[in-house]
């Protein structure tokens, strides 16, 4: 079963842990904290242990899904379509967003299932890899 709740500061080396990236990028897990302490993360846990996050900002004064992560060993089982519900729970207006690389193929394809559509390209992020854009209406809460 997987459990999706809001990110506490004793997950942070948990969270850390999980994302190969903070290895390689020293600046993610400053982001990463500074998430946490702004209460702008969630967690996905299976059997007690964080196996995703999701981290939601802003954009244009709407709620953005900057990055969500699940452990290669969890996905296809449907946890980052939780953390996605999850943040159009917590989005304050009826639009969401989010972005991923062209070559992020199963990125591409969550948001699809989710029900977003692309909104847009951005060139030159990473080079040779432009961001696709995409967004979601949110049903009235």
């Amino acid at each position: 079963m997987v459990i999706i709740d809001r990110a506490l500061s004793g997950d942070f080396e948990h969270i850390c842990e999980l994302d190969e990236m903070v290895r390689s990028e020293p600046s993610r897990r400053g982001f990463i904290g500074r998430a946490l302490a702004e209460r702008r993360c969630a967690v996905a846990r299976v059997d007690g242990a964080i196996r995703g996050y999701v981290i939601v900002g802003e954009f244009f004064s709407h709620a953005f899904i900057e990055l969500l992560l699940v452990h290669p060993d969890f996905r296809r089982r449907g946890i980052g379509a939780s953390l996605i519900r999850s943040a159009e729970i917590d989005a304050p207006t009826g639009k969401l967003f989010t972005s991923t690389n062209e070559s992020n193929l199963p990125m591409q394809r969550l948001c699809e299932r989710a029900g977003f559509v692309r909104s847009g390209m951005v060139e030159n992020l990473d080079e040779g890899d432009p961001e696709i854009f995409y967004f979601k209406r949110l049903a009235p809460a």
